[in-house]
């Protein structure tokens, strides 16, 4: 069922072409549930059920949101048997983001959806995945942008890291490229310091939960455990995505 449109916007010209009048409303549901009347109607409103725009002369008008709400509670009440309360209360889930329940089943309030996930995020997958570049430095200014001195700054607060053999990878280069979007606002590579050491406090916190756990896999079976840190670190990503996102959100 949609989320109710803010009333305020419902006196403007668009929105105003596809308000219906309780009578129109009245003959669009009959069909589907014959014993619907405007007392009814007037009632769900009276109930705080409804909340239909008002006219300038007091006439009620309903926007297809309202006659969606409405087919929602006139079901509930005919094919569940749900007292106002209850509806009311699921009105309440639906409005917040909750999502109807199967529509066969008993327990058919809405419920948290189960697949809410970020498609941002890295997998663990990602995380573990070999890298395919190879790059030396000259090549990585040239792919991010950068010019020498943030190249040398980054490299300088540990934020660009070279393989043993000298290159940079793909990582290398989503840092660089990150680093430079950033310095477009302002934000040097000296101001980066604190995103490494917090990548490395987390490799670290990740390292010594793992090490136990595989120490004892080791001993049980004898054989090569799994090891669970790539898993791991892209938890650790969802949670601070997470409260990254929890602190931008305004009411």
């Amino acid at each position: 069922m949609p989320v109710r449109p803010n009333k305020a916007s419902s006196g403007s010209q668009s929105t105003a072409a596809v308000l219906m009048t309780i009578g129109a409303v009245l003959a669009a549901l009959a069909p589907d549930f014959p014993d619907i009347s405007i007392s009814k109607i007037r009632f769900l409103e009276a109930e705080g059920l409804l909340t239909p725009t008002r006219t300038d002369s007091g006439y009620r008008t309903f926007c297809p949101d309202d006659i969606e709400r409405l087919r929602y509670i006139l079901t509930a009440q005919r094919d569940r048997f749900w007292p106002l309360k209850v509806i009311r209360d699921a009105l309440d889930k639906l409005e917040r983001g909750l999502e109807p329940g199967p529509g066969d089943a008993v327990s058919a309030r809405p419920q948290v959806p189960a697949d809410i996930v970020d498609p941002g995020l890295p997998k663990a997958s990602d995380l573990s995945r070999r890298p395919k570049l190879h790059l030396t430095g000259e090549e990585l200014c040239d792919a991010a942008g950068l010019d020498q001195a943030t190249f040398e700054a980054l490299r300088t607060y540990g934020l660009l890291r070279p393989e043993s053999s000298g290159h940079y990878t793909d990582t290398a280069l989503s840092v660089a490229r990150a680093a430079g979007a950033l310095a477009a606002y302002g934000i040097e590579p000296r101001h980066l310091r604190p995103f490494r050491t917090a990548a490395d406090r987390e490799i670290g916190l990740v390292q010594q939960v793992v090490a136990p756990i595989l120490s004892r896999k080791r001993g049980t079976d004898g054989g090569a455990a799994r090891d669970p840190s790539a898993q791991i670190l892209a938890e650790c990503i969802a949670l601070h995505t997470a409260l990254v996102k929890s602190g931008l959100a305004t009411d």
